[in-house]
């Protein structure tokens, strides 16, 4: 079997004339923390949602566990599991309901059971019980961070994504979130995908760093690696400058 959990190959993805994934490689090791990191447009987003399948790639193979899943009708999202990067809270629900949304919806737990579940993995992330009967709207965003990873991380899921999982938070609260990311993924094994503009968050959190330039990965490797690499556009990116060979469009 191979190591890897996602195996991405020659992945191409348009919308109109916008080449957004261009013939894109990008491995994910089992039981790794990857984090994929560059500017905003960059496709990050595309990239998760054509592994989720939320969106049909016009070309290329995206494997999970060995398998084959575009155009395959399985149900890959039992595996997986998603931190929104506003938190994405259904308002209509309180904050228990939200955690355990997957399990009233795809499972015979009763409503009494799944409270209780949810109520222990909301202890996980460190929000008392009594969080349990509030609506989202009476959270601060840092608590809604979460109960977003508390509804992530309820199913125990084989593969995490984390979509920009530190943006709006304060870095005090960011650093929390980055402890109970990692606290949460080692417990479950799990495999994360991150996508962040977040450096410090990217540094923490990842066991791996790829960068995403142009519809396709232009560097991968280590935090150590990143800090000595060469290359331009890395170092611009990392560094914040304006000055480089990337040129934002304003």
């Amino acid at each position: 079997m191979s190591e890897n959990k996602i195996e991405i190959r020659k992945l191409y993805k348009a919308f109109g004339k916008k080449k957004v994934l261009n013939d894109m490689d990008l491995d994910v090791r089992q039981g790794e923390s990857l984090v994929v990191i560059g500017g905003s447009g960059t496709g990050k987003s595309v990239l998760i949602k054509c592994i989720q399948g939320l969106l049909i790639p016009d070309s290329g193979s995206i494997k999970i566990d060995g398998h084959e899943v575009v155009g395959t009708t399985e149900d890959i999202h039992q595996k997986m599991g998603m931190l929104f990067q506003g938190a994405a809270l259904f308002d209509s629900l309180s904050v228990w309901e939200n955690v355990a949304f997957r399990l009233l919806d795809k499972s015979k737990m009763s409503k009494k059971d799944a409270k209780l579940e949810a109520i222990r993995v909301l202890r996980q992330v460190g929000l008392a019980p009594d969080v349990a009967d509030l609506s989202p709207a009476e959270l601060s965003g840092g608590m809604q961070k979460r109960v977003g990873l508390a509804r992530a991380i309820i199913t125990r899921p084989e593969i995490i994504f984390f979509d920009e999982p530190t943006t709006g938070l304060d870095p005090i609260m960011a650093d929390v979130i980055n402890d109970l990311i990692i606290e949460s993924a080692r417990g479950l094994g799990a495999t994360t995908l991150t996508i962040t503009h977040d450096m410090a968050s990217a540094r923490k959190i990842a066991d791996r760093i790829a960068m995403l330039y142009q519809g396709k990965i232009i560097w991968s490797g280590t935090v150590k690696e990143m800090d000595k690499s060469d290359n331009p556009y890395l170092r611009q990116f990392i560094s914040g400058s304006s000055h480089g060979p990337i040129k934002m469009e304003v």
